[in-house]
């Protein structure tokens, strides 16, 4: 059964390779009885049908057929290039006759003859010629005569040469022939070769006979300039001073150009300078500095001193050569003389004397106090060295006595010296306790912080706050970084601190921004998140009063402190920034939130205005808290009365107890008002003053919103609303406001304002198509709506009908094409596998081949064995 199933797979395999148009007339032939019939009920004119009769698959047979005349045959034609393609004219052309193919045929080939090969060659048929000589023969010999480049008659050319390459080749031909020549006329002319060759030798023979002439000329120019030099000596003779005068020429100025390029020449050229050093080596560089003060100090504070320190001149004996001498400065001088012939020595004793008044004055500043140890120290060395400077030739017992009587003079001599040193060391030490120290640790606590500021004037805090910085900066050291943002936390809280005190240190803040600012620099995003901190603590602060109380009041010093440090740490033009936006929402909730009862409160809102127009002065954001906080600053400034022609917001009210806060109605006060500034620090003055002067307080916070009123026009002057916002104000500044009964410099302000807001042009918002379409009113006319007809695409024109047919058309032939393309695919798959299973099945065949082969040669080898053995 196996071998009957192999067979069967075998033939069905040999069935397919045969390709498959066997298989296709195989299916051809089918029985009658299948044909289909493709009947229509009606029959419609225009309409093509298609397979109306026919068997099935005859369709699928043609396709293959004409798959096989085409497809297979570029399939088996794919490697060839051997292809003949006529190109004859007209040849598979039926509609033309051969007479006429014949006579298109001829004036083609005379055209391509014809036609120039080169566009740039005038005429490629006829030859050129010069003198009766063709070019082309001329230019086969490219001979060129050299001429030599050291040649005095460099560039000139012979007479021959001339000829010969510029006279077309004939002027040798053509020279005048001498009378020996006119004899010889019958004789054989001399080839061109000859010519040329007799010319060559011509030529060199000249340019011989130059090269020795002009050697010949050198010699003598040489012979001359030896005989004017013996001659010129005996010729020389200088003219008198007199005659040079006269005969001298002006010399004409100098350009501007000329004096500019002499300057340009004797500039200092560019030198390259020093790299510049990296942050982290001038760190580096700062703390070994200061680390070196601080050691000197403390050195100067323990009372050690610097000549105790030094060495003392060691023992010098007679036979000392002195080896290891060496010169501390070079003493070497210029040799000068006189004009008698003597050496110059005074001014090598001057310059000495200069230098030793130098040295002694800069070691009198130094030592003032010093003087009468020092000389005393410097006897008693001298009587030492006196003493031991003869100790080699003296006896053992001399020197050894001298040697005792020395000991005991110098014990005592340097217990004097030590107290009159204790006591002029102590004015030093007690400089050097009171100086400060160079290097400092960064304090881990806000309480270490405070008492090592504290006493200290502010130009020491900020030496402190600036050495904390250098001596840990993040660089040098691996927790460095961690401990200056926490000394940033303790700055900002050290800031509060100052501001809550009853008289608030307003200068020390201050000065106390800048190495805030450095810090800031240095860590941005701790500095954001310790004032995020702030601002959260404070907001939730306000919140809590608003939910028990229903109102606020407003925030204390500090906090409007650390409000304005903001705006100078970080960028307030910004569209969103993490920490000037919560400050922007707590400032605006400050204004709408806070009621205002006393002065206080105005100043403070009044400083939260100037905040505000701050923080905007860049972006030009407006805001509507700082509009209304000014109209009603204005509205606490009149008597009371109902408003007309504007609206309070809160926190104001139209009726109340604190309606004319800013009302000043003693003409005294009045008169005496002078404008002055409103610091911070009146806030906590303003209980102690006098009626007098709380009056001038209150004209000041009206002057002010005057002032803030006019920086407000010019800030929105761009706004298309501008003469909307401002409308309540003005109409306030015009009709309510006794512009009349305030003094003459409260007028200008008043009227700086008002000119502001009235000066500016209406700007109207132009005219903008609605972004949705308006909804139409509703009328009574009836609706049409067509009838719908099956068969037919409803709601479209009949371009737009004729639109969807194309794309119908184009949808249904790309699915055609795609169904072809898969189907002529499968065909070259279907032939490629028939191609396989062949050559499978003829190796198959070579080797069962050969294996039969080798058996039989193996039986042969075998019987031949057998037969040997027997």
């Amino acid at each position: 059964m196996g071998k009957a199933s192999k067979r069967k797979r075998k033939v069905s395999a040999a069935a397919t390779a045969k390709g498959p148009v066997k298989s296709a007339m195989a299916m051809v032939k089918s029985n009658p009885f299948e044909v289909k019939v493709n009947r229509q009920k009606f029959d419609i004119l225009g309409r093509k049908t298609k397979n109306d009769v026919g068997l099935p698959g005859v369709s699928r047979s043609k396709a293959i057929k004409k798959r096989t005349q085409t497809l297979l045959k570029e399939y088996k034609e794919r490697e060839k290039a051997n292809v003949f393609k006529d190109k004859r004219f007209g040849e598979y052309d039926t509609k033309i006759s051969p007479e006429e193919k014949m006579m298109r045929r001829f004036t083609l080939e005379r055209q391509q003859n014809y036609g120039k090969k080169n566009i740039y060659n005038l005429n490629e048929e006829e030859e050129l010629t010069h003198y009766g000589q063709s070019l082309a023969e001329i230019e086969k010999l490219n001979d060129i005569v050299d001429s030599d480049s050291d040649t005095e008659e460099r560039g000139t050319l012979s007479a021959e040469l001339t000829a010969t390459h510029f006279g077309g080749g004939g002027g040798l031909l053509r020279k005048k022939v001498s009378s020996v020549q006119q004899d010889e006329e019958e004789e054989k002319p001399k080839s061109r070769k000859e010519l040329i060759e007799e010319m060559i030798a011509k030529s060199k023979q000249e340019k011989q006979e130059r090269q020795s002439r002009r050697e010949s000329a050198l010699e003598l120019t040489e012979k001359l300039d030896k005989d004017w030099k013996e001659i010129q000596t005996l010729m020389a003779r200088k003219p008198p001073k007199s005659e040079r005068k006269d005969k001298e020429v002006e010399k004409p100025k100098p350009d501007e150009y000329d004096i500019i390029v002499r300057e340009l020449g004797f500039e200092m050229k560019a030198k390259p300078s020093e790299r510049m050093k990296t942050e982290e080596e001038l760190a580096k560089e700062e703390q070994a500095r200061l680390q070196k003060l601080e050691a000197d100090r403390l050195r100067r504070m323990r009372g050690i001193d610097e000549q105790a320190n030094k060495k003392k001149p060691n023992h010098i004996s007679a036979d000392d050569l002195a080896d290891g001498f060496i010169l501390d400065k070079d003493d070497r001088h210029l040799l000068s003389y006189k004009q008698d012939g003597k050496i110059n020595i005074e001014n090598d004793e001057e310059e000495e004397e200069k230098d030793e008044e130098e040295e002694e004055e800069e070691d009198g500043k130094e030592d003032e106090n010093e003087g009468e140890s020092d000389e005393e120290s410097a006897n008693e060395d001298e009587e030492e060295i006196d003493a031991d400077s003869h100790s080699d030739l003296e006896s053992d017992l001399e020197s050894e006595e001298e040697a005792a009587g020395n000991k005991e003079q110098n014990k005592h001599n340097t217990n004097e010296n030590e107290a009159q040193n204790v006591k002029k060391l102590d004015p030093k030490m007690k400089a050097a306790k009171s100086e400060l120290p160079y290097t400092f640790a960064v304090p881990e606590s806000y309480e270490t912080f405070k008492s090592l500021l504290a006493g200290r004037t502010i130009e020491q805090q900020l030496l402190i706050l600036e050495r904390i910085q250098k001596c840990n900066h993040p660089s040098l050291a691996v927790g460095n970084k961690e401990k200056l943002e926490k000394l940033f936390g303790f700055i900002l809280e050290y800031i509060g601190n100052l501001a809550t005190l009853d008289l608030p240190e307003l200068r020390t803040i201050d000065r106390l921004v800048v190495p805030l600012c450095n810090l800031c620099q240095m860590f941005p995003e701790a500095a954001s998140d310790r004032m995020r901190f702030i601002l959260r603590d404070a907001a939730h602060d306000m919140e809590e009063v608003v939910e028990v109380k229903g109102r606020a009041a407003f925030p204390g010093l500090d906090t409007l402190i650390y409000l304005k440090i903001i705006s100078l740490l970080f960028p307030t033009s910004d569209f969103w920034h993490p920490v000037v936006t919560p400050a922007f929402i707590y400032m605006s909730q400050l204004l709408t939130k806070c009621r205002i009862t006393t002065l206080q409160d105005v100043i403070k809102g009044l400083f939260i205005c100037c905040l505000f127009l701050e923080y905007v002065s860049l972006s030009k954001r407006f805001v509507p808290e700082l509009i209304n906080f000014l109209l009603g600053v204005l509205h606490i400034s009149l008597p009371k009365k109902q408003a007309q022609g504007y609206t309070v917001v809160h926190p104001f009210t139209p009726v109340g107890k604190n309606l004319e806060l800013l009302l000043v109605c003693d003409k005294k006060d009045l008169d005496s008002w002078q404008k002055q500034n409103l610091p911070l620090s009146i806030v906590t003055k303003l209980k102690e003053m006098s009626r007098t002067e709380t009056n001038h307080i209150r004209l000041s916070c009206l002057a002010l919103c005057f002032d803030l009123i006019k920086k407000c026009a010019v800030l929105y002057e761009s706004l298309p609303s501008f003469h909307e916002i401002m409308h309540p104000v003005r109409i306030l500044l015009t009709q309510h406001l006794p512009a009349n009964d305030y003094p003459e410099k409260m007028q200008e302000w008043y009227q700086g304002a008002l000119k502001e807001i009235e000066n500016k042009d209406k700007r109207y918002t132009p005219l903008i198509c609605e972004k949705k379409k308006p909804v139409p009113l509703k009328q009574y006319t009836p609706r049409i709506v067509k009838v719908l007809e099956f068969g037919r695409i409803q709601g479209s024109s009949k371009k737009e009908q004729e639109r969807k047919q194309l794309i119908r058309k184009h949808k249904r032939e790309l699915k055609g094409a795609i169904r072809e393309i898969r189907k002529d695919n499968q065909f070259l798959a279907r032939t490629q596998l028939a191609e396989v299973l062949e050559r499978d099945a003829a190796r198959k065949r070579k080797v069962k081949e050969l294996l039969g082969s080798l058996a039989t040669q193996e039986g042969e080898w075998k019987a031949m064995k057998r037969k040997k053995r027997e």
